[in-house]
């Protein structure tokens, strides 16, 4: 493996650069990021495009090569990084680990992307309501999931790779202003990860990249609304209606 020092490509408030950071800091793995401004459409830059031709956040550069895709990253780590692992040596946890991590990072997330709600928009349907519908019908499903597989995070006792998915989901959650006391168990779980280490370094509110007119929670800077966020120009430019027939860039979020 290349002695390098690893790159993330990150962005503060991306859900999936969050689930790395997060894995990186659980891990102990030294890495130097590098901030993608997606206000700016940097990561639509031709010298960011050759390097991830989704033009999406995040990227890891290691081991002499380029990584993109949340879960793929992770998963490679977990394998070439064996230590504090994130996956359960039984076949069967291993199985309802990555079931939630399904549920959650390709079930859940995708539908509330910002570029899903302006779409919503312009074929004249409530984006808030469907936010809210998309977050809430996928909380359902992984809280009676939780009911059979839950310790004190999400399969057992263990951090697993679903937990990583879960903190950022419940925070966007948060964001759109779900009430979250019809999910005890998610909420709990949450509130527990936050706690840890890892998963505090791996905040928002705790990146470098993140500054005073920046979308976060903290006492300084209170966690938005769903209809501050709508009504941010700045975003709404960057989140085009993709051309009929394709998808368009996704704006994680």
């Amino acid at each position: 493996m290349s002695s390098e020092k690893p790159i993330l490509y990150t962005y503060y408030r991306s859900s999936c650069a969050w689930r790395v950071r997060t894995c990186l800091n659980w891990k102990g793995i030294d890495c130097e990021y590098c901030f993608v401004s997606i206000l700016k459409e940097e990561q639509k830059e031709e010298k960011y495009s050759d390097m991830n031709p989704y033009k999406l956040v995040p990227t890891l550069k290691i081991d002499g090569i380029v990584l993109t895709q949340s879960v793929a990253i992770i998963e490679y780590l977990e394998e070439t990084r064996p230590e504090k692992p994130l996956l359960p040596k039984d076949p069967h946890k291993r199985a309802l680990v990555r079931s939630l991590v399904q549920a959650i990072a390709g079930d859940i997330q995708p539908l509330q992307n910002l570029r899903i709600l302006l779409n919503i928009e312009s074929l004249g349907g409530d984006k808030k309501e469907w936010a809210k519908s998309c977050i809430s019908n996928g909380f359902e499903g992984v809280e009676k999931q939780l009911a059979k597989t839950s310790g004190k995070f999400c399969v057992g006792d263990e951090v697993t790779l679903a937990d990583i998915c879960l903190l950022p989901q419940v925070y966007n959650a948060n964001r759109y202003e779900i009430d979250m006391t019809k999910f005890p168990l998610i909420q709990r779980i949450a509130n527990d990860l936050s706690e840890l280490e890892a998963f505090k370094k791996a905040h928002p509110d705790n990146q470098a990249d993140c500054n005073s007119e920046s979308n976060t929670s903290s006492p300084n800077h209170p966690q938005p609304t769903y209809e501050n966020i709508i009504r941010d120009e700045s975003l709404k430019k960057i989140a085009p209606r993709p051309p009929e027939g394709g998808r368009g860039d996704r704006l994680l979020v």
